[in-house]
């Protein structure tokens, strides 16, 4: 299994360019939490449990559970995180059913323009996703691991991911270009 370092190294390949990642730190949110919302239907009560057992739930368990074993601090930030978009979807999920679909779908469909004008408008690149599919896993975790890098958090975290991919640009035509050129030497 690959570490942390490995993870957001290979998904910060793909988003060099800085407006790709403002969009990211918009459409990400979304879709995580479009995803609370349109699996919290169907919920079942189950034993004394009190909570309900739904789709969602078992999603961001398993989600929560991989970002633990990655790193136990950002894990546990993102399970807070898990914790308040399950409580929103369950709570959208108990509404009507057109409050609940148009939220949910609203939210996913929004979510996605943001990250396609994000990597056709400004990367210039394939989302990371498409070559490797644990990219949708990690999403979500560089999202939360760029918003704390602003803040100061783990600057041995970000300095390593960087010397991997390169400082973010505003050019990412540039970043990729030395990347590669990185990567033949």
């Amino acid at each position: 299994m690959r570490t942390l370092t490995e993870q957001l190294g290979q998904y910060a390949a793909y988003h060099r360019d800085r407006r790709n990642i403002a969009t990211h730190l918009v459409g990400i949110p979304m879709i995580v939490a479009a995803l609370a919302v349109l699996l919290s239907r169907p919920a079942w009560m189950a034993g004394g449990l009190p909570f309900a057992l739904s789709p969602a739930l078992a999603l961001f368990v398993t989600a929560t559970v991989y970002y633990l074993v990655l790193d136990v601090p950002l894990g546990l930030m993102m399970s807070i995180v898990s914790a308040l978009c399950l409580l929103a979807g369950q709570w959208l999920a108990a509404q009507s059913t057109l409050t609940w679909l148009s939220t949910g779908i609203g939210l996913f469909l929004v979510g996605w323009a943001f990250q396609l004008v994000g990597h056709i408008a400004y990367e210039h690149r394939k989302p990371a996703f498409v070559d490797d599919v644990i990219g949708l896993a990690i999403g979500p975790l560089f999202v939360l691991a760029e918003v704390l890098f602003g803040f100061g958090w783990r600057p041995a975290l970000r300095e390593a991911i960087e010397a991997q991919v390169g400082p973010t640009r505003i050019n990412a035509g540039k970043a990729v270009a030395h990347q590669h050129q990185h990567q033949r030497h």
